[in-house]
Formats: structure tokens, sequence, C-alpha cells
């Protein structure tokens, strides 16, 4: 690319340096000579012009100035023959009278003041001029020598003309400039706003990726054709025009982009897809149309739209609003530029969406984006990766193991790993220490799952023994359900904004399909909190209002989703509306059903769920003891590992 020449910045200095000098001599004047104007009384005027106090006068339309003796009557005569003089002198000087309007009267003054000794007896005044026929006839009387005032020509041509045509000048300018570069300046609005990024300027490369080997295949193989096409165009291979990045958010989509401009070392263009569409009808068509147009004359390169949903959504439906057509009118160019009659030879399109269900077909079919690369949740090995890429730079403890942390956090994103990883340096560095511990990375995991514990929040004694009880109860519930996963830590310190106590559960290897036993198990441990409550307490509490949302979800999953409902039979009443957006088990669109089958889908899953509000009570009724060991150790000490937890909950040792 040609580099653009930059702006003469000598030149724009000595604009400045003179344009302020003009106007320092103009001003100057007046700060070096400017005296305290007194005013005065037209009668009092009138009186000391009979005095002959008077000295000299400048007559305004509106007002009346000049010099006046305020001293004794005697000593007016020596006052008037030193004015004279003095008066003399700088009517001798020229130079005054074009360039600084009335600063020749203070100068006199001050001159007059030095020689007469009379500080306090000589003052400039002013007054306002009232009708009086006969003032001029009393000035020549008293021999006051008077002028009239009229404004400086100058001062108007300047003030007037010079002034006004040059700031209209210089914003013209201005504009002007904007328009030659993309994004800048008023009448540039069409211009594309993409960065371009180059090898040394992202400072990411497919090292600093983890947890996406398939992933990174993919874009590999772009990178290798943008360096050594021959090695795909002998075998009559062409590479995909377009790469749409796929997945939840946090899982590095954005992260892999630049990572694949930092590989590439070609022009790589970066814009967000809401960059395209502005308040103006037709700017989003013609950015798309500049960004192509810059694009291939830098060919081969790489174009890269992050959040492409924003312009790429489904064509269709009513037209609401002018915006609606706008963002279909920029979509509609995309697709052109994308898979027109002009080919973008060298041109590859890379674009990242957490939404590919809201996108038009046409975008989405072989020829535009040939290629679909999808980045999900990372498994334990790649959250392990992920994990050391983030703590190269950290100094670890030797205790610490990056395989416990990783199946301790199954479900989270990369940012959320490097989120957990810095929190773990920020609670090392709270401490005082030099290294960070398995602990800090333990505590850290549990803040980004739970939220920050809230000491300050005080609860009652009574409130506090229900925490202790509902969340024994959960605890003794998945220890004997031989399906859910073990017990890895009891807590009733508040963390979050509501969460007053948590019982943490971790699989002992990843998952990714679960079993009707399985689901069933996760609706008897999510209810075993409110078990507990019922069995100890007598009565039950709002603080099981989560879990009773958690185990209906779940319930409902198993019969309207995964057909594990012998009366409502193997069909499917409820699909995901967005699987990157929501959980396994997270509510879903509900399908049209008619009233005899909603009856039958709501007593399923009601008998699912008090069948297994009994099983919890079965469980806990049949180890009442040690759930009253296990609730009493809580309230002493807030936390139990799950060494602890097993000794008191089989009575072991």
């Amino acid at each position: 690319m040609i580099p653009r020449p930059r702006p003469n910045k000598r030149t724009a200095f000595m604009a400045v340096y003179w344009l302020g000098g003009l106007l320092l001599l103009l001003i100057l004047p007046s700060i070096l000579f400017q005296m305290e104007t007194r005013e005065v009384e037209y009668s009092e005027f009138k009186q000391a012009l009979k005095e002959g106090r008077i000295l000299e006068a400048r007559v305004d339309k509106e007002l009346i100035t000049g010099l006046m003796f305020t001293g004794p009557a005697a000593d007016a005569p020596r006052i008037r023959e030193l004015y004279g003089r003095v008066r003399a002198a700088v009517d001798s000087k020229g130079f005054w009278g074009w360039w600084s309007s009335g600063s020749d009267l203070d100068q006199m003054a001050s001159r007059l003041r030095a020689l007469a000794g009379k500080g306090d007896g000589l003052v400039l005044f002013k007054t306002v001029r009232v009708a009086d026929p006969k003032l001029a006839e009393e000035l020549d009387r008293a021999g006051v020598r008077y002028t009239g005032v009229r404004e400086s020509g100058f001062h108007q041509l300047f003030w007037g003309i010079v002034v006004p045509v040059a700031f209209w000048v210089g914003l013209w300018f201005l504009l002007m400039r904007g328009m030659g570069r993309p994004g800048a300046g008023l009448l540039s609005i069409g211009k594309s706003k993409a960065k371009i990024a180059v090898e040394k300027e992202t400072g990411v490369r497919f090292d600093d990726v983890a947890g996406c080997e398939e992933a990174k295949e993919e874009l590999h193989e772009v990178v290798e054709f943008l360096k050594s096409p021959g090695k795909f165009q002998r075998l009559g291979a062409q590479i995909p025009k377009g790469v749409l990045l796929v997945g939840p958010p946090g899982t590095g989509k954005t992260l892999l982009a630049k990572a694949l401009a930092g590989e590439a070392q070609v022009p790589f263009y970066s814009i967000s897809g809401s960059e395209f569409v502005e308040m103006f009808v037709g700017v989003g068509a013609a950015r798309v149309r500049d960004l192509f147009q810059q694009a291939k004359k830098s060919a081969p390169c790489i174009i890269f739209i992050d959040e492409i949903d924003a312009i790429g959504k489904f064509r269709g439906g009513p037209m609401v609003s002018g915006g609606h057509e706008e963002r279909e009118q920029t979509l509609n160019q995309l697709l052109v530029e994308m898979d027109g009659f002009e080919p973008n030879i060298g041109v590859i399109l890379l674009a990242a969406t957490n939404r590919p269900e809201v996108l038009d077909p046409a975008l989405l079919r072989p020829g535009r984006f040939d290629r679909q690369v999808v980045l999900d949740a990372p498994d334990a090995k790649g959250r392990e990766a992920i994990l050391r890429v983030h703590s190269r730079k950290k100094p670890l403890a030797p205790d610490v193991d990056l395989r416990a942390i990783a199946m301790r956090t199954p479900g989270f994103s990369g940012a959320d790993l490097a989120n957990a990883v810095n929190e773990a340096a920020l609670l090392a560095a709270r401490r005082g220490a030099n290294q960070i511990t398995q602990q800090d990375l333990e505590e850290a995991v549990e803040k980004v799952m739970a939220g920050p514990e809230r000491k300050s929040r005080r609860l009652g004694r009574e409130e506090r023994r229900r925490v202790a009880v509902h969340e024994a109860g959960h605890a003794m519930v998945a220890i004997h359900c031989p399906n859910a996963p073990p017990v890895a830590k009891i807590s009733i310190i508040p963390r979050g904004k509501a969460a007053l106590g948590y019982t943490m559960q971790l699989p002992e290897e990843e998952r990714f399909l679960a079993t009707k036993g399985e689901i069933e198990d996760k609706i008897c441990v999510a209810l075993g909190g409110r078990a507990a409550e019922q069995l100890l307490l007598g009565e039950i509490s709002s603080g099981a209002q989560n879990d009773l949302e958690n185990a209906t979800e779940l319930a409902k999953g198993m019969v309207c989703r995964f057909g594990m409902s012998d009366v409502v039979g193997p069909r499917v009443l409820s699909r995901e509306t967005s699987p990157f957006l929501r959980g396994a088990w997270t509510p879903a669109e509900q399908e049209s059903l008619s009233p005899e089958l909603a009856a039958r889908v709501d007593r399923e899953i009601a008998r699912i769920l008090e069948e297994q509000a009994r099983r919890a009570q079965e469980i806990l009724s049949a180890h009442r003891e040690a759930l009253e060991r296990v609730a009493q150790e809580l309230l002493e000490n807030e936390v139990m590992s799950a060494e602890e937890f097993r000794r008191l909950a089989l009575d072991e040792g």
C-alpha cells in the first residue's frame, strides 16, 4: 500500500505563529499601557471643564473619555504646561495612531504622572454623553484638545472580513482533508472504517491460541494458500471464499482472527458489523463497496467482520422501519461482493458470530461462506492448554496442578479461564505472595463460578442454621445417588448477588451425554436442600427457589425434548432457539400443544418432580444423623472439603 503523505508540520506551525503574532500586535498596547478608568457623572465633567481641569477629551456618539486633573487648582497651570510637552512628544510618534487605538492616551497619562509626580491627581475618565449643543463651544473656551472617535477601519476589516473568511476556509480545508482517508470527515461518511493490521501490530500468533486445535487447522489452510497458492492450484483446488467462526461468547473467535492476522503476513482488514450502518440511508452499502475496493487493490488479503449478525440477519417480514430496509441493503451489497459477476480473487472474508441461527441462508450457502468453523466450550484437555497459555508469564508455585484446575472448570470458556488465572494472580498479590498457589487458583475458580465472597452479609443464627441444613441436604442426597457427580466442596459463606451458600459437584470425567438416570439424580439433588429443611426444621423457606427452577427445567427437558417419558412418548414438543446462547437444560421454545396433550405433559412433569422429592426425603430420613453432623460442622467452620464431608457423611474414621 502506498503510504499517505504526511502533512507539513513546519508549514502549519508557521501559519499559527504568524496568526498569533498578528493578534498579539493588536492587543499588546492595550495590555501594556491600560490604566484604570474612572466613571464620572456628566455634571462633574462639566464642572471640571469650567475649572480648567480637563486636559483632553474624545467625544463619541455615546461616551466622552479623556484625561482629567483632580488635584488642587493651584497646580493646574503647571500640569497643563507639562501636558502640552507630553502631547507634542506623543503626536510625533505617528506609528501609534494606526495600530493602537486609544493606547496613546494611556501612554501620555503615564508619562505625565511620572513628570508631575501627581500619581493620584491624574485619571482617565469616561462619562455618558447627553444632548448638549454648546459642548464644543465650552471645550474651545477652556482650551481643551478634543477629537471625535471613529472605529478603526483596520479593525473593521480584520474582524468583519478576514477572521470570518479565514474560519470558513480553514473549515473547508479540514473537510477536504478528511475526504482523503477512510472514515474521516463529514464528506467521507460512505468510506469504510476498516482498520488495517499487519503481522507486527497484532502480537498474537497461533501458538497463543489453545483449546481449539481443529479450528486452527482450518485457518492454517487459509494461511498456507495465501503464502503458497501454487500448492493448491496444481490440484485444481480453490480456497474457500469465506470462513465463518461460530461459537458462544468467550470461546476465542476474535482472538483466533487476530492470530490469523499475525500468521498470514498479508493485509488484514478488521471491522465490526455495526460500523456499516449509520443514520443515513445507503451508507452501509457504500461502506461495503469501499471496503472490497480497498481489499482488491491490496490482494491477496483478508477481511474480518466481527459480529456479522448485525448486518446479516434473515431478510423478510414486514418493513417496520427505515433501519430495517437499510440493513437489508447493506446485506444485499455484501452478498454481491462475496459472489457476484466480478470475482474477488485473493480476497478472503472471515467473519464471527455467536448467533448463526439468525443469519440469512443466502449468506451461508457455498460460494459465500464455504466453511463454518465451530468454536465450542473446550474440553478438559483444551482447558488445561488454555490455562498453560494464560499462566506463561505468571510465577506458579511448584504444587500447582493445572490438570486438576481444568477438571474443576467444566463448561468454562477461554475467557472464563483467563479471568480465573487473573483473579488468582490478584489474590496472591493481595496477600503479598511471590507465587500463585493451588489454593489461589481454586479460590479464583469459585469466585468466577459463584461470585465473590460476601462476608459483610451477616446472617442471623436461625438463617445460618437453615442455610447449613439446606446445603447439607444437597450434599447428602448427592453422595447417595449413584449417577450424581461427587461433592467437591460445601460452603455457607454468601457469594455473589443472592447465593447464601453452595454445594460444588465436579464430574470425575468429561461427559457430553446424559442418561435418564443421571437427569433424575440431578433433579433429586436439586430438591435435597428443600427436603432437608422440611425434615430437620419442620418448615421450608424461599431459599429453594433456584433449585426448584433448575429441577423443573430438567423435568421439562425429559418430557418435551429428550423423549424420556413413557406417558408422552418419544416425541419433541419444544426446541432450542439458539444452541449457543442456552445451556443443555435451559428453557426452549414451546411448540403449540393440544389441550389434552398439554395436560398430560403438565401431569408428567409434576409426577417426575414429586417422585424425586419423595426419593430425596427417603434418602435423608435414612441418614438423618449424618445429615445433622454435616450441618453442625458447617455451622462451626462455614466451609467443608470433600474429604471432611465423606468422613462425616459415611461415618468413616
